[in-house]
């Protein structure tokens, strides 16, 4: 995730948040595309018409996500530099799949939460509090 960024914060610098974010969905539209033609060739994969329809509508929403995942890390890795953003990432992401699990969103194995995981979540914000200040 850290060169991600970098390389997604670099490539905004010159083209512009929204044009970086384009440019490196498109490119990643033609690598996926490519490897499910080629496994799709190969064999490993059958994806149908039928399959892509069978989905719940709300499953499509990850793409929407991604866009703004791509648009925030390029954006906050321009501003606090790679260590910070990333802690701070990786803190947020935590905390969402600690609540995801608490809650056994949309059908997931439901985990719940405790002063043990509540403590983890502390240390996780303590550190990245301390990541993004400034020398």
């Amino acid at each position: 995730m850290a060169w991600q960024g970098m390389l997604n914060s670099l490539l905004s610098r010159d083209v512009s948040l929204a044009g970086a974010t384009l440019i490196v969905h498109l490119v990643g539209t033609v690598l996926a595309g490519a490897i499910v033609i080629v496994l799709t060739t190969l064999r490993m994969v059958n994806i149908s018409w039928a399959d892509l329809t069978a989905v719940p509508w709300y499953a499509y929403l990850g793409g929407f996500l991604g866009v703004g995942i791509v648009w925030g890390v390029a954006a906050s890795f321009g501003v606090t530099g790679a260590a910070p953003a990333t802690t701070a990432i990786v803190a947020a992401q935590v905390l969402t799949a600690t609540l995801l699990d608490h809650f056994g969103v949309l059908h997931l194995k439901q985990v719940p939460f405790c002063p043990l995981r509540g403590l983890g979540i502390l240390l996780l914000a303590a550190g990245a509090w301390c990541m993004l200040q400034r020398p």
